[in-house]
């Protein structure tokens, strides 16, 4: 089976060439590689991939087509997949409009943890998508981390706006946890390595078994320490309403940006 990148060198779509030649997922002369910039002498320490003159000419090779660009580059590509099973990274470009280039569509949303392989990558598959479509999706999501199936595509801008966010969220939180200690007087250093204790060392105590996050939560306030004051604060404060007007904002963006891309043109 061939697989056609299309955007093979950006973030994602340079992350999922490495993921699948790596792990042997696919040879290096079965991926077809496209991108703005033209062929590269390597890739991923491989010189032998099939680098496609367009969008056309890695259609034509190619069994299974994955399509990581801008949202706002779609309708340049002009492509043509009839018969072919198009996965597709783009956040806003829906299944109807998708499905103009008359491939089997399925929609995923990988996030920057892609890069090391870690990515929580959910997919939603159309009507015409098979049994056998969906196990090759579930290989390729797997080059970069985990998936699920979706029921509903609208479940996708979900997605979008929650894991789709990578490390977002915890990013802003370090920056609000470095500044609170730096104006505090502490150096600099010593604040982004003690918010690094709390964002980055503190999750991992969650990993593999987030579903006890509210316990753990509880846990705290029962003690009656510290950190159950400051997250009795923190939700005076309005932090969980905070968290939920920021996602229900990021859907909001991820189901109206073919509208508004439209309306700007």
């Amino acid at each position: 089976m061939k697989i056609g990148l299309v955007g093979a060198t950006g973030w994602l779509g340079s992350a999922l060439g490495a993921g699948l030649l790596s792990r042997g997922i696919v040879s290096p002369r079965d991926l077809v590689l496209s991108n703005r910039s033209g062929p590269r002498p390597d890739y991923h320490g491989h010189a032998d991939v099939v680098w496609a003159r367009d969008t056309a000419d890695l259609a034509a090779q190619s069994d299974v087509i994955v399509v990581s660009v801008r949202p706002e580059d779609w309708p340049g590509l002009a492509l043509r997949a009839e018969g072919r099973l198009v996965l597709s990274f783009m956040a806003g470009v829906d299944a109807a409009a998708l499905s103009g280039c008359g491939g089997r569509i399925v929609r995923a949303m990988p996030n920057a943890a892609a890069e090391i392989g870690a990515s929580y990558s959910p997919f939603w598959a159309s009507e015409a998508v098979t049994a056998a479509d969906r196990e090759v999706v579930r290989r390729l999501l797997g080059a970069i981390g985990t998936t699920d199936e979706l029921a509903d595509e609208a479940q996708i801008d979900l997605m979008t706006a929650l894991p789709g966010s990578g490390a977002a969220y915890p990013a802003l939180m370090a920056v609000a946890m470095a500044a609170f200690m730096r104006a505090r007087g502490i150096p600099d250093a010593i604040a982004w390595r003690a918010a690094e204790a709390a964002v980055v060392g503190g999750a991992r105590l969650l990993e593999g078994r987030i579903a006890e996050a509210q316990a753990l939560v509880s846990a705290y306030r029962d003690y009656r320490g510290t950190t159950a004051a400051g997250l009795d604060a923190a939700e005076a404060a309005g932090f969980s309403r905070a968290i939920e007007a920021a996602l229900a904002a990021a859907t909001e963006k991820a189901r109206h940006m073919a509208s508004d891309r439209n309306s700007e043109g």
